[in-house]
């Protein structure tokens, strides 16, 4: 039996998972139907990749507005629902834990999904990124800015999602805070230039997030609701760090103590920041001393990193994505030090079987 940490079991709240090992939520766009519903295909995806400790899938966004990549599954309607009982069903039938992440684009959207309407954001600041659409990958536009009916909305959107979860049979939510969507929108000063209670300060920048958070104690447990956040994305996804960023994510982290949440899910730097005096370059080094709860950390991890990681202490638990999609059994492979099966990057978001379920497992 391995004595590496990173196999060792883990205690997250009143989960037990089998190992350190998480899997990280990864777009995959097989709900190639009309109503985004989860499928049979998909609940294949996840129950051959129940082994890591726990598996936090693909962002389902919790709304019609939320949307803004063809074929990606939503949590919203009750056709949904149905459809992630297969999903659930499928992992815990295998000893597997699954959350769910809960997904709002905001204005990485596009008017393709809208029937001709303008994607929501809290300001009128185009990305100038590209989203997925029918037609392939189309450059984004100038977004509507939220009203505050709109972003109330939007909180009762998060909501029902997360009572939408619970029903379809998971262990958790994560509610997407990260890559440039709609909270990190909100988050930032460079994309939220508003002058009205959500924008300017801190706590006007971050008050959506609380504000869904304190509205899910009515529909889940906080033991069962994890948050994403990617604190020095710059460059990307229409976000860049102003001197504000960190101390932004500083604020809200701080203030995560209060509600005795599942997790804390953080990214490294997905590109170099050392450039920047304000930015941090050690995410999870920086963090772990402001977060009392549990912390993920994901950046891109092999085994041996990953192991450092925990045993250094700057991270409870280790995320790991694109090793997971070629290889359902990473777990297994990990612990006998077997090789890694190579990924088929051109087959990450094609509709099918091919790069998605047909990779092998080990033999022996």
């Amino acid at each position: 039996m391995s004595t590496n940490v990173l196999f060792t079991p883990y205690q997250l709240a009143d989960l037990t998972l089998n190992n350190k090992m998480v899997m990280a939520p990864m777009t995959r766009s097989r709900a190639d139907n009309a109503g985004a519903v989860p499928n049979a295909l998909m609940a294949e995806y996840y129950a051959q990749r129940a082994s890591a400790g726990l598996i936090v899938t693909e962002g389902a966004p919790v709304s019609t507005w939320g949307v803004g990549y063809i074929n990606v599954p939503g949590i919203y309607s009750d056709e949904q629902v149905e459809g992630w009982k297969l999903v659930t069903k499928a992992v815990h039938e295998k000893g597997g834990k699954i959350f769910v992440q809960l997904w709002h684009v905001g204005r990485m959207s596009h008017p393709d999904f809208h029937n001709g309407a303008l994607p929501l954001a809290p300001s009128a600041l185009n990305p100038n990124e590209k989203s997925y659409t029918k037609n392939g990958f189309t450059d984004t536009v100038t977004p509507r800015e939220m009203t505050i009916a709109d972003i109330k909305q939007t909180v009762q959107d998060f909501k029902h999602a997360a009572a939408n979860a619970i029903k379809a049979g998971f262990d958790g939510v994560e509610i997407h805070g990260a890559n440039g969507y709609l909270l990190q929108q909100f988050f930032n000063a460079t994309s939220n230039q508003r002058t009205d209670e959500y924008g300017g300060t801190a706590e006007n920048r971050a008050r959506i997030l609380f504000e869904i958070l304190d509205a899910f104690k009515e529909v889940i447990d906080y033991k069962k609701v994890g948050l994403r956040l990617s604190p020095s994305l710059n460059g990307l996804f229409g976000i860049a760090m102003d001197e504000t960023t960190i101390p932004t994510h500083e604020y809200i982290v701080k203030r995560l103590n209060d509600y005795g949440l599942a997790y804390l899910h953080l990214t490294e730097p997905f590109v170099p920041v050392d450039h920047l005096p304000f930015a941090v370059t050690e995410v999870a080094k920086h963090f772990r001393p402001l977060y009392k709860g549990t912390l993920i950390i994901n950046r891109g991890f092999n085994k041996e990193t990953a192991t450092a990681v925990l045993e250094a202490g700057d991270a409870d638990l280790v995320a790991f994505g694109v090793p997971f999609i070629a290889n359902p059994d990473l777990v297994k492979r990990f612990e006998t030090g077997a090789a890694l099966n190579e990924v088929d990057t051109q087959t990450f978001y094609t509709p099918g079987e091919k790069g998605y379920t047909d990779y092998p497992f080990l033999t022996a």
